[in-house]
């Protein structure tokens, strides 16, 4: 048994009984049935995943942000240099980038981690590079087959160290020029649409770059030569980032530590993980609406209803960074709140 495979066979559901215990306590609070709309949905899940009710706010929430570079960069798919990747990593590091900023404003802390980077970033841990980025898909394999194992084993590492350190939610945070025309390349393959459906604007490219982007996504499905078992559509079309976050979302599952997924990275992750691992998903939950087609033909396909759509498409984990107060305020009313009987208020049954 591989340690994928492992990691697969120790998923169990969240706790029924908490959900259960929140979803009737819901009914007791002083509102009527449902006025908080999704905030009640999202502390029903808090509990089943705390394995709680109430469930408590989330106390220690780490970003786990995966860094890698993409070869289909070369075919001019982004409207940024393939430098930006490492200048962004040292960024991070340096602590000036939008995540660092909502990651401090939620009490959130920022694991940087190089899983592909073309170059070694000073300060960043070269432990975990897979390899110094992705093969370009339209004109060759983004890894090889042992690059793809190590990858996902690199991600189930990482859910094994956040569980230990007490982490007890993970944001999967991403940074990688060309990411994502890989991100299309691979839910096009998955799903079995046309890359049209699948393609956005990424960085913010013109007409005539989305075409580019189109034209390479297009390429490399038909050097894949049809639809693809989700590790062959990782190893053909995807990157190391893509790869080790698929890992750690299965690996996060498997050790009950609850997601927030972000972007069109994140859940193009999510989607493979599911292929692999269907179970896995009731332990996540959709922050937020990318801009990006793909994610949304992703989230579509895993039944995950995003919190927010604020428009935004800029990846590193800012956009579940931004939905987390939601979660902390649906946890918070289903805690604090005064039941009926508590406060003496009738119900609607007087």
């Amino acid at each position: 048994m591989t340690d994928l495979d492992a990691a697969i066979a120790r998923i169990v559901a969240p706790d029924a009984a908490a959900r259960q215990a929140a979803a009737e306590r819901q009914d007791r609070l002083t509102k009527p049935t449902g006025a908080l709309g999704r905030l009640e949905e999202v502390s029903v899940w808090a509990a089943g995943v705390q394995g709680r009710c109430p469930p408590h706010p989330f106390a220690r929430v780490r970003v786990v942000l995966l860094a890698a570079d993409h070869g289909i960069a070369a075919a001019g798919v982004s409207a940024y240099p393939a430098e930006v990747t490492a200048q962004m990593v040292a960024n991070f590091l340096s602590g000036g980038a939008a995540v660092n900023v909502l990651a401090h404003h939620n009490g959130a802390s920022v694991r940087v981690v190089d899983v592909g980077v073309a170059v070694d970033v000073p300060g960043a841990d070269p432990r975990a590079k897979v390899r110094r980025g992705s093969g370009r898909i339209d004109v060759e394999d983004a890894m090889t087959e042992d690059e793809t194992t190590v990858a996902l084993s690199v991600g189930l590492r990482l859910a094994d160290a956040e569980a230990d350190a007490g982490t007890d939610l993970v944001i999967p945070g991403d940074m990688g020029i060309g990411s994502t025309t890989a991100c299309a390349a691979v839910v096009a393959n998955v799903l079995g649409v046309e890359p049209t459906t699948v393609v956005g604007r990424g960085t913010g490219v013109d007409d005539d770059g989305w075409q580019r982007k189109v034209s390479a996504v297009e390429a490399a499905l038909l050097r894949a030569g049809g639809r693809l078992p989700a590790l062959d559509a990782l190893r053909t079309l995807g990157g190391p980032d893509i790869a080790a976050m698929a890992g750690l979302l299965i690996g996060c599952a498997a050790r009950r530590t609850p997601v927030l997924l972000d972007g069109v990275v994140s859940v193009t992750a999510a989607l493979v993980a599911a292929e692999l691992a269907p179970a896995a998903t009731a332990w996540w939950l959709a922050a937020h609406r990318s801009t990006e087609p793909a994610q949304q033909a992703a989230l579509a396909r895993l039944g995950l209803d995003p919190l927010l759509d604020l428009g935004m498409r800029l990846g590193e984990g800012t956009g579940a960074l931004v939905a987390l107060p939601v979660v902390q305020a649906a946890i918070a009313t289903l805690a604090e709140m005064a039941t009926f009987g508590e406060a003496g208020v009738s119900d609607r049954d007087g």
